[in-house]
């Protein structure tokens, strides 16, 4: 089966415009009528003629970093350590808006909550948890619209404001650069989630600065941004360990008010995995397009009022 990861819901926050092509899911042909029909078992997005042909268009990704950023700390493309989760293989593609050309050498961060919500190094600052019965876990029903004022003070509210790590821990942490076609290809979990946001990573791409045998140093920032995942998947999740003991009411994407609803313009990952055997893992992609002379670093980007920043 196909998924629809086009949701029309409209994000209020801070716009600006930059330029993605989307992945390309590949459907594998198989031989003879049943072949045929067993392909299905398998859900891939919808690559549009646009997305194959990586057209430029544009689109509003922009996002704000969330307090739990720690800078270039993990140098590496399996950032799973010894985390639980269904594996995620993550390629992104980061290109010129402008040119569509692809970006080299770029500095490419992710970190993202572990498969129960926890962010390494502010495990005590996380709202995730787990425990028997998963009763917490997705349902046809989400209930976990935000309500209320937003919460004052320290992280998780604010407008993208940095709290100090309160550990040592840097599991699903990782930076790694850009080949010469701009592609990037990362090696984690999948994302659990936690009060009051949808599942999601975080992302930010660094140009103009040096790779080191310590790391990368100077540069600026380019682009901040957030990926997205499909209710359909979250949902397939939410059926296997370690996700389904999770206690957590979830927020969907549609009910997320950083999601800036525009699809995969808006970093709303193409997937491709088997729904009958979820746990065997998920290969995510899509492709980026940044403003390489421009510095985005999610100061100039403010959520909704009543959007978290974590």
């Amino acid at each position: 089966m196909t998924e629809n990861q086009e949701p029309t819901h409209e994000g209020n926050m801070t716009r600006r415009r930059v330029v993605v092509a989307g992945g390309m899911a590949v459907a594998a042909v198989g031989v003879g009528g049943a072949a045929a029909v067993n392909a299905f078992a398998a859900t891939r997005d919808t690559a549009t003629a646009a997305s194959r042909a990586e057209t430029c268009y544009t689109l509003t990704s922009e996002s704000v970093e969330g307090p739990y950023y720690i800078d270039a700390d993990k140098i590496r493309q399996d950032i799973t350590e010894d985390q639980e989760g269904v594996p995620l293989t993550l390629v992104l593609k980061v290109i010129d808006a402008e040119t569509c050309k692809p970006v080299r050498n770029a500095a490419v961060d992710i970190w993202h909550c572990s498969a129960l919500g926890l962010y390494s190094g502010y495990e005590s600052m996380s709202n995730g948890g787990g425990g028997g019965g998963g009763g917490g876990g997705p349902t046809g029903t989400p209930t976990g619209t935000p309500t209320g004022e937003p919460p004052s003070g320290p992280p998780p509210g604010g407008g993208g404001g940095h709290a100090e790590p309160t550990d040592d821990k840097r599991y699903l942490r990782g930076t790694w650069k850009t080949d010469r076609h701009g592609h990037v290809t990362f090696r984690t979990v999948f994302p659990g989630w936690y009060q009051g946001r949808c599942v999601h990573i975080h992302v930010k791409v660094h140009v103009d600065g040096t790779w080191t045998d310590a790391g990368y140093e100077g540069g600026h920032t380019c682009h901040t941004g957030q990926l997205f995942f499909s209710e359909k998947s979250v949902l397939a999740s939410a059926e296997v360990a370690p996700y389904s003991t999770s206690t957590i009411t979830r927020t969907t994407l549609d009910e997320d008010t950083i999601y800036p609803g525009n699809g995969h313009e808006g970093g709303l990952l193409y997937l491709a995995y088997d729904k009958r055997h979820f746990a065997q893992g998920v290969h995510a992609r899509l492709t980026m397009g940044v403003a390489p002379d421009e510095t985005h670093d999610s100061t100039d980007t403010a959520p909704s009022p009543s959007a978290t920043s974590s």
